[in-house]
């Protein structure tokens, strides 16, 4: 087996429930997060050429993650017109000793999730799951700085709205900080 392969492997093997995690932040359905992956997966590695690390190949499956989710927008929502015919019953994502005070809470942050833009969310996504500054959000995007603090601040008003006023700062420190009520 080559090097890519053996990399490919490892990353299967030890950062598949991560990365699923990540393309469910990004989509929020289990299903549709699993494909997204997989998706990624094979963009990936049909790219590869030469051996690389297991680092290295996982940030470009999240980025592949990310490119996915954001191209594929259109496709979904032709699709989702077309899912009402066939009856799903609703699929709770995969979690670990998950309390009863927490599932309602995990609940309210899905839907108000839900409820963004896809830009909107990927940009929430890639600040408050990833922690990265306004400057690699934009990059990775293809956007301006000035774009994303406008994605950002939309969605932190629309989460705001949903969840109240008084949802915790978990923003990363530093002097791109925004608050759910605005920049700072």
């Amino acid at each position: 087996m080559g090097t890519w392969e053996h990399s490919l492997s490892e990353l299967v093997a030890t950062r598949r429930r991560a990365l699923v995690g990540y393309a469910y932040l990004l989509c929020g359905d289990v299903r549709e997060a699993e494909d997204l992956v997989q998706d990624a997966l094979v963009a990936t590695c049909a790219r590869i050429r030469a051996g690389t690390d297991v680092a290295a190949l996982e940030a470009y499956v999240r980025r592949a993650v990310l490119t996915t989710y954001l191209d594929g927008f259109r496709r979904r929502r032709t699709w989702a017109t077309i899912r009402h015919l066939a009856a799903v019953p609703d699929e709770q994502p995969p979690h670990e000793q998950v309390t009863a005070d927490h599932v309602p809470v995990r609940l309210d942050v899905q839907e108000a999730l839900g409820g963004l833009s896809p830009r909107e969310r990927a940009c929430v996504v890639l600040r408050h799951y990833d922690d990265l500054p306004l400057a690699d959000i934009a990059g990775r995007l293809g956007l301006s700085v000035g774009s994303v603090k406008r994605y950002l601040s939309d969605a932190h008003r629309r989460l705001a709205a949903n969840l109240g006023p008084d949802a915790p700062d978990t923003s990363a420190p530093g002097t791109d900080r925004m608050t759910l009520g605005g920049t700072r």
